[in-house]
């Protein structure tokens, strides 16, 4: 199984940005797929995910800000990040919780 995420960058707060996570080895359209980030001297904290069927789940700090969506013919999700604070600085993280997988990480920084 193989996650690859894509999409991080440096934006300014308020800016936006689009991460994905191109998933193989797996039925993809079978798990729940979820996004968790790390910020230096913290533990790793769920953000969001989507089951099989559609249902989202989001922390607190980033509902009406993030949108977790997935393209099953595409083994891919993403994760919208908009109207983006320095607090959402971290190395974001694709993960199947199911099997216990995770992405390399793809690090997302947000500028005051």
């Amino acid at each position: 199984i193989q996650l690859v995420e894509s999409g991080g960058g440096l934006v300014q707060a308020g800016g936006s940005l689009r991460l994905s996570c191109a998933a193989s080895g797996l039925q993809f359209r079978s798990y729940t797929m979820a996004w968790f980030r790390q910020s230096p001297g913290k533990e790793r904290a769920f953000v969001a995910s989507i089951s099989r069927g559609g249902t989202t789940t989001y922390t607190d700090s980033v509902k009406g800000r993030f949108t977790i969506s997935r393209d099953n013919p595409r083994n891919t999700h993403f994760l919208q990040m908009n109207d983006l604070k320095p607090e959402d600085t971290a190395m974001y993280y694709c993960s199947v919780p199911g099997l216990n997988t995770w992405g390399q990480g793809t690090q997302v920084s947000v500028s005051s």
